[in-house]
């Protein structure tokens, strides 16, 4: 992501603190503390009743840098738009704030840390001990797996060529490191071999493409063609062909309101739906709790609506 100006800084800040004006028809930040306990309605038996259908796998996919208007209906992204015609559009989805990492942060644990406005590489003044969804999927018995692109190793924690490690959260988390780490957060290669049985699908994947693949420091036409080289092989695997499975495409931020596309497909999702609502980053995060059964990590995805009216 571009490194944060003086500007977005004070943006960032301002969202975390709560302090500015919210532009027409973005959802007001929330506080970043965590909720100390869940309620009883985020356990499974309630999952129905939420209106999120349970499911077996589910596949985030991380883009970077593009409002809304600089994606839906454009000719440099007619595999992105082919996608909307086969699944969902979420047409008033916001990221979190500026720059990168808050939203990666906030995707992944409900709750930004400090010095992520600065996008900083992962070290004792830039790290979060904040429970996460890999926390919370683990302890339910669940699978987790990040692929990330161009990651010279696993549990890569410092930049290399196209891999900027602020595009990957997990290496944040103290908790997150080790053996736990190496065997969960892999490089992209390995994405194809697990994505070949349901028994080696990961319950969570969450896939980081390189900086260039990302639409970061490459086009949307790049990103876009990327979409359609690696998505099949998601889309035609064993989960998404046999089981209920989700794939969600979306952007850590865009520019002035911060109104992104988010894009939901496979078996669950309703082809051509789309949905007005209001939605954040935090609405993502519920919305795979849900589909889990799990309990929110804190306050702000507790009280995110999750997405609706897209699913079958």
């Amino acid at each position: 992501m571009r490194r944060a100006t003086p500007l977005s800084i004070l943006t960032v800040a301002a969202l975390l603190g709560g302090c500015s004006s919210t532009p027409a028809g973005r959802p007001a930040a929330t506080s970043h503390t965590a909720s100390p306990s869940a309620t009883a309605s985020d356990t499974p038996a309630a999952t129905a009743a939420s209106g999120v259908p349970q499911l077996d796998h589910v596949v985030w996919v991380l883009l970077e840098n593009r409002s809304y208007n600089a994606v839906i209906g454009s000719s440099s992204a007619p595999y992105i738009n082919g996608l909307v015609n086969q699944g969902a559009l979420a047409t008033n989805y916001f990221a979190l704030g500026h720059p990168s990492l808050p939203n990666y942060a906030g995707l992944t644990s409900g709750q930004s840390f400090p010095n992520a406005f600065s996008d900083c590489s992962p070290s004792v003044f830039c790290q979060s001990d904040a429970l996460n969804i890999a926390d919370r999927l683990e302890a339910a018995g669940l699978t987790w797996r990040e692929y990330a692109e161009s990651m010279p190793g696993p549990c890569g924690r410092r930049n290399s060529g196209s891999y900027l490690v602020r595009h990957n959260p997990w290496v944040y988390y103290t908790d997150i490191t080790g053996a736990r780490c190496t065997s969960h957060v892999l490089t992209y290669s390995s994405l194809a071999n697990d994505f070949g049985s349901t028994n080696t699908t990961p319950s969570f994947s969450f896939v980081t493409p390189n900086a260039c693949n990302n639409g970061h420091d490459c086009s949307t036409a790049t990103a876009d063609n990327w979409l359609s080289q690696n998505l099949p092989t998601i889309l035609g695997s064993p989960a998404f062909t046999q089981q209920r499975s989700l794939l969600v495409i979306t952007y850590d931020e865009g520019s002035g309101s911060n109104h992104i596309p988010t894009i939901l497909a496979g078996p669950s999702v309703r082809a051509g739906s789309s949905t007005s609502a209001t939605y954040t980053h935090y609405s993502l995060l519920h919305t795979l709790e849900l589909a889990f059964g799990l309990q929110p990590l804190t306050e702000n995805d507790a009280g995110a609506p999750p997405i609706m009216g897209i699913w079958n």
